[in-house]
């Protein structure tokens, strides 16, 4: 493959630092295994690396009432017990716990895909990704699934300043409710999520829903069976995304990158390698139009960072050893310490016959679809990162980089930075 695209990179080196509590699944530790991890490939050197601007409260309000992004703004351990009713009210407290810095956490999380997009906008970047994002069933006035705010609306509703039409795609085992419910009614998003169907959360997803209103056709769901291994997905993902990106031939397409669907997940059942996952990244890179590359759900967390290393070198087209390079996280990756992971022999009971027919499904539901809806374009608005990033050289933005990591950057060091002294500082 001879595609080379501009890729950006966000990430705060305070994302790891967060923790859900005891016991959770939830561990944000992983973005930062995942970012030292491709440190220490070089992978660094072949693209730009950012400290995401925290999103403010009015960007998490252009999706989020008001009354819920305050209560997260204002919600600590230490209060909780004043605020009981609230807690119930937005579904905070069990699944998604409170915890120091939450809504830092969500600031961070929006902040970078926010970021992305606004660097597709401006035409800056052929690929944004944003692992600390893909926080899919957060709700408009309510918290879900351990997501609080969905950084992934926020980021469409940026493209859709300036892009006709944008595609959504889950690959998490989890179905993308939130993001599916954001845009229920829109023909400019179509949704596309592959995922576990029957008694599992969030427990939507089904075939039959297709949207609704001017929506209508424009939510595609592929509901799932255990164990489904990378053939199966293979023959099921690349015809049906041919299939959108024909028909509805999106300008921007957002790809959530949940890595819960592999082999071994802590929370998951499916049996997918890390290169049958990436392949879902791959294919997608190849129509050559701007993708923003988000994380999501993944629960074993020495394969999530695995996952996203290999899907950040698929991004920059690079070529990296299975032999895994030492990093401040090595003796996570015992006992093979390599790159790549081998499925288990668990039973795929995805029958062809079954995804067939579910197939033909999803493509006699977009044969209803217009082709290219057109959107009667009015005056663009601003980008939800202000112009005063336009001056990039002589801005002191964030942080002013070291000449060892200027050495390592590869252009504007003053606005981001590359190297490791910033990275992975300990609680």
């Amino acid at each position: 493959m001879s595609r080379k695209q501009k890729v950006c990179y966000f990430y705060d080196s305070e994302v790891g630092n967060f923790y859900y509590g005891q016991g959770h699944p939830m561990k944000p530790h992983r973005i930062r295994m995942a970012h030292n991890l491709l440190l220490n490939y070089g992978l660094y050197k072949k693209m730009e690396i950012y400290r995401p601007m925290a999103a403010t409260f009015d960007e998490m309000c252009r999706f989020h009432s008001d009354e819920y992004t305050q209560f997260l703004k204002v919600i600590t351990p230490d209060t909780m017990s004043e605020h009981t009713k609230q807690l119930q009210r937005f579904n905070v407290g069990e699944d998604c716990p409170v915890f120091d810095g939450m809504y830092q956490f969500c600031q961070i999380s929006a902040g970078g895909s926010i970021g992305g997009a606004v660097k597709l906008n401006r035409r800056q970047s052929d690929i944004a990704i944003n692992w600390a994002g893909g926080l899919h069933h957060a709700k408009k006035c309510e918290a879900s699934g351990f997501c609080y705010v969905n950084d992934i609306v926020l980021a469409i509703l940026e493209l859709l300043k300036h892009h006709k039409r944008v595609l959504y795609i889950d690959i998490d085992i989890h179905h993308g409710d939130g993001v599916e419910e954001a845009f229920y009614t829109t023909d400019r998003v179509m949704t596309c999520s592959f995922h576990k169907s029957g008694e599992y959360f969030p427990g939507t997803g089904d075939v039959k829903d297709v949207g609704a209103g001017s929506g209508k056709h424009y939510s595609v769901n592929f509901p799932l069976r255990d164990g489904i291994d990378d053939v199966s997905y293979e023959n099921i993902f690349k015809p049906v995304i041919a299939r959108i990106m024909e028909t509805f031939q999106p300008d921007a397409v957002v790809l959530q990158c949940g890595a819960d669907s592999l082999t071994g997940d802590r929370l998951g059942c499916f049996n997918m390698s890390i290169k049958g996952h990436a392949m879902c990244v791959e294919y997608v890179l190849g129509f050559n139009v701007p993708v923003l590359l988000l994380g999501g759900g993944g629960y074993t967390i020495r394969n999530v960072s695995r996952c996203w290393t290999y899907e950040t070198a698929v991004a920059l087209n690079e070529d990296i050893a299975d032999e895994l390079p030492y990093n401040d996280y090595f003796e996570y990756y015992a006992p093979d310490f390599k790159l790549h992971i081998t499925p288990s022999n668990m039973e795929n009971l995805n029958t062809p016959e079954y995804l067939d027919k579910i197939k033909e499904r999803l493509f006699e539901n977009l044969r209803h679809v217009n082709h290219a809806p057109s959107v009667p374009f009015h005056q663009t608005p601003g980008d939800a990162v202000g112009d005063e990033d336009e001056d990039e050289d002589e801005d002191d933005k964030d942080v002013r980089v070291s000449t060892k990591e200027a050495d390592k950057a590869v252009a504007h060091p003053a606005e981001f930075y590359a190297g490791d002294q910033d990275h992975d500082r300990q609680p």
